[in-house]
């Protein structure tokens, strides 16, 4: 077996430092620290200042700025071109690298560094139009808190969560799903958004309003197309807007469900695609200058565009062959 090199670390370099202002020669430093002479004689010739003087910060600053080659999309320019167009897509940063590794049969990139790549170049030319090709638009990583009331008690007929079948904890049957409103800074303007669990795929509805009937309606509507042994359960929140869920019981044939108050993430899955809805539908965005094609594209585009928990499949991939569908991949899913 070949012999394995490491470079001269802080630490050695203190000790170089030391022995060196010692008067001891090289061969006396490199004897000391296990380490060949000519090594420490290049270290020495290579990172000492301008004055022969050898300082072991200053060497391991040089010794790293030699090592560093540039980020790898700013090498590879035409995998910068394809990484940024599928951001640009509203792809995030681990599902390019996912996407890239399972069509390639190898990693390509990590999604770590894309992050990086994307924070050091708003660091560098303080260009924050950057922060839009990362998933939420953010420049800084982390996460914002939430807080809001719930209206429980005035629903009637409400089932609590913890009812919920088993079945539907899993992800594994199809036919359970959960809903949620979209609402808008201009009064009166929302959007239904429905999510079966163990696809992922998404269904989305321009509302007229923020009534009970309606959206009972139109939850009726996009699920009354598909057989009953996709329509098991529907997981709401506590927002009075779901108030008539007791008519979807009689005329779906399905279970009716709620989280617990202020327990959003009890139906995780819709709150994330909403999060991702957000960056392509803002809440100042004005619904009225959007078209129907323009919201079914939406739905296209969410439900086309691989995801990790998928194994980096896309939900539509995942959801025709779960049900075996031979139509367009996107009805009912995508449908006004």
């Amino acid at each position: 077996m070949g012999r394995t090199y490491q470079h001269l670390s802080l630490e050695e370099r203190c000790e170089i430092a030391q022995r060196r202002a010692a008067g001891q020669s090289i061969r006396q430093i490199a004897a000391a620290l296990d380490r060949a002479p000519s090594s420490l004689s290049r270290e020495l010739k290579r990172n000492s200042g301008s004055r022969g003087a050898y300082k072991p910060g200053y060497a391991e600053d040089q010794a790293t700025a030699r090592r560093w080659r540039g980020s790898k999309l700013l090498r590879h320019l035409e995998l910068q071109t394809l990484v940024l167009d599928r951001l640009g897509r509203g792809w995030s940063p681990q599902q390019v690298a996912g996407r890239l590794a399972r069509e390639q049969g190898r990693t390509v990139i990590s999604h770590e560094t894309i992050y990086r790549f994307i924070a050091a170049q708003i660091a560098r030319t303080k260009d924050y139009a950057w922060r839009r090709y990362l998933p939420r638009g953010k420049s800084k990583r982390g996460y914002r808190g939430r807080r809001g009331g719930s209206a429980a008690e005035h629903i009637k007929h409400r089932v609590p969560i913890a009812l919920r079948p088993a079945a539907a904890g899993d992800r594994i049957q199809p036919g359970h799903w959960e809903a949620d409103l979209m609402l808008f800074r201009t009064y009166g303007q929302a959007v239904l958004t429905l999510h079966e669990r163990s696809s992922r795929a998404l269904a989305i509805l321009r509302q007229p309003n923020k009534q009970a009937a309606p959206v009972a309606d139109a939850i009726q509507a996009l699920l009354s197309s598909l057989p009953s042994k996709l329509r098991q359960t529907i997981t709401f929140d506590n927002g009075t807007e779901f108030a008539y869920h007791h008519a979807l019981r009689q005329s779906l044939d399905i279970q009716t469900l709620f989280c617990d108050p202020h327990a959003p993430w009890q139906k995780g899955g819709i709150e994330n695609a909403i999060g991702r809805l957000r960056r392509v539908l803002p809440r100042k965005t004005d619904l009225a200058t959007l078209t129907a094609a323009q919201i079914r594209h939406l739905a296209r585009r969410y439900n086309h565009t691989p995801r990790k928990c998928l194994d980096f499949h896309t939900p539509a991939e995942v959801f025709l062959k779960a049900l075996h569908f031979e139509c367009d991949s996107t009805f009912p899913l995508a449908r006004e």
